[in-house]
């Protein structure tokens, strides 16, 4: 068995208006994060973390933000795609490890669900006949540093293992 791991980042500012969109779960008191599509920071990171090692382009290549198609696009359904992507390059997704560094809003609460809609997203890339993929998300705060203490925005890092048979 053959095995690569990739890494994903991304970060937003807050926009003005509510709601946050983060792994799929909306938060609805929160600012959304500013960017061409819903500004999933979360799925972007998980996104350019399995296409790396799967020898595709990252996510802003596939998706550019120059092109009007993927304005206020839902970031999940990119997601799917992407796995869809790579599952037709032969790669099994073993599993995801998401954190988030987030002064606000706090996000433990929310956490299962974001694994779970990754999961979902995901899911046609999934060994066909092994188990299922594993996702953690975990939440971390800036205590108070930089743009991300300073509740500026929203960083995201996400690794993921992939296996080809």
């Amino acid at each position: 068995m053959r095995s690569r791991v990739g890494l994903g980042f991304d970060v937003h500012p807050f926009g003005d208006e509510p709601p946050l969109i983060l792994g799929g779960v909306t938060i609805a008191d929160a600012p959304r994060l500013a960017g061409h599509s819903d500004g999933d920071a979360v799925a972007h990171a998980v996104a350019d973390a399995v296409l790396g090692p799967s020898g595709l382009p990252d996510l802003g290549t596939l998706f550019p933000a120059s092109d009007d198609a993927y304005k206020d696009a839902d970031s999940m359904e990119l997601l799917a795609d992407v796995a869809e992507r790579v599952r037709k390059q032969k790669w099994w997704i073993d599993n995801v490890d998401v954190a988030i560094a987030a002064e606000t809003p706090r996000l433990a609460r929310y956490v299962e669900a974001m694994a779970a809609n990754i999961v979902e997203a995901l899911n046609k890339a999934r060994e066909p006949m092994g188990h299922g993929i594993g996702v953690a998300v975990r939440p971390k705060r800036a205590e108070g540093l930089g743009a991300i203490g300073r509740s500026e925005g929203i960083a995201v890092w996400a690794v993921a293992l992939l296996s080809r048979g």
